[in-house]
C-alpha cells in the first residue's frame, strides 16, 4: 500500500530535498529544498541556468532519486515502490512537448491514453468515446482543422497546444511544466499561457512552471518560488520577483533565467 501521510493539503509537499552530489558543482543539484504547493496554485520557478528548476519538476516525478527529504504529492511518498500512486493525477508537459513528429495531432493526443489501458485494450486499439474526447480537446484549443495533419507540419505554438491536449486527456489534478513558451513568438507564447491560466482557474488544476521571462511569471502566476544553486531563495508574491532577483544578488541584466 502507498504510504498516505494523514492531512492531504498541501498537494505537493517537499521536506529537506536532497539529491545527489555533483562533482563539478561541487554541491548537490538540490540542496534541502522546502515548499508546499496548495491545492489550485500557479507557481513560477524562477532561476538561472543550472539553480535546479527542471530537476526538481523531475525529482517530483520520481525521476531523481533522493539523497535525503522526502517529497509527498496527494498525500503519497515519492519513492520506488510507490512511483505509480504518486504519479497518479500527474500530468507533465516538458520543454519541447515530446510529441511524435511523424504521428497526427489526434494520434498524439490519444497517446496520452496509453497509461489507462490495458494490454488489450491497446491491441484492440482506441475506443470511440477516446478519440471523441481527443477531438473535442483540439477543438478547444482551434486545432479541429489540423487533427489529422502531422505534428511535424504543425507551428510551434500548434505543437505545444497539441501537446497540452495530450496532458489533458489524462485528467490531471496537478500539471508540471518545463519552459512552455520556449521557442515561441509572442502571439504563440501568449496563447499558451492563456490556456494554462485558464485551465488553472477554470478547473483547479494545480500547476507548477517554470519560467525564463519575470513578466510572464506577473501576470500568470500567483505565487513565484526562485531558486539558486540548488536551494530556495525566495516563495512568495510575484508582484516583486525582480526586487528579490536583485536583493539575493541576481543581476538581470547580465545573466539569462
Amino acid at each position: 500500500m502507498p504510504e498516505v501521510i494523514s492531512v492531504p493539503d498541501p498537494i505537493i509537499d517537499c521536506c529537506d530535498v536532497e539529491t545527489a552530489y555533483i562533482p563539478t558543482l561541487q554541491r548537490p543539484i538540490l540542496c534541502g529544498i522546502n515548499c508546499q504547493i496548495q491545492r489550485g496554485e500557479f507557481v513560477g520557478l524562477l532561476g538561472l541556468n543550472g539553480a535546479g528548476k527542471s530537476t526538481l519538476l523531475r525529482a517530483l516525478l520520481g525521476l531523481v532519486p533522493l539523497q535525503k527529504g522526502s517529497i509527498h504529492i496527494q498525500g503519497v511518498a515519492v519513492a520506488p515502490r510507490t512511483l505509480a500512486a504518486s504519479r497518479q493525477g500527474v500530468g507533465v508537459l516538458f520543454q519541447g512537448g515530446g510529441l511524435i513528429p511523424q504521428l497526427s495531432a489526434l494520434e498524439n493526443v490519444l497517446c496520452g491514453r496509453l497509461g489507462t489501458l490495458s494490454t488489450w485494450q491497446t491491441l484492440w486499439g482506441f475506443s470511440r468515446s477516446d478519440r471523441r474526447l481527443a477531438l473535442s480537446l483540439l477543438a478547444q484549443f482551434g486545432l479541429l482543422e489540423q487533427a489529422y495533419q502531422r505534428t511535424s507540419q504543425l507551428s510551434g505554438g500548434q505543437r505545444q497546444r497539441v501537446a497540452i491536449a495530450r496532458t489533458l486527456i489524462q485528467s490531471p489534478q496537478i500539471l508540471l511544466v518545463d519552459e512552455p513558451t520556449a521557442g515561441l513568438d509572442i502571439g504563440a507564447t501568449q496563447q499558451v499561457m492563456e490556456i494554462l491560466s485558464d485551465l488553472n482557474r477554470d478547473r483547479g488544476i494545480t500547476t507548477i512552471a517554470v519560467l525564463h521571462d519575470l513578466s510572464l511569471v506577473k501576470e500568470y502566476a500567483q505565487r513565484a518560488i526562485i531558486l539558486e544553486q540548488g536551494q530556495v531563495k525566495y516563495d512568495g508574491s510575484c508582484s516583486n520577483v525582480s526586487t528579490q532577483f536583485s536583493r539575493i544578488g541576481i543581476n538581470l541584466n547580465q545573466t539569462t533565467l
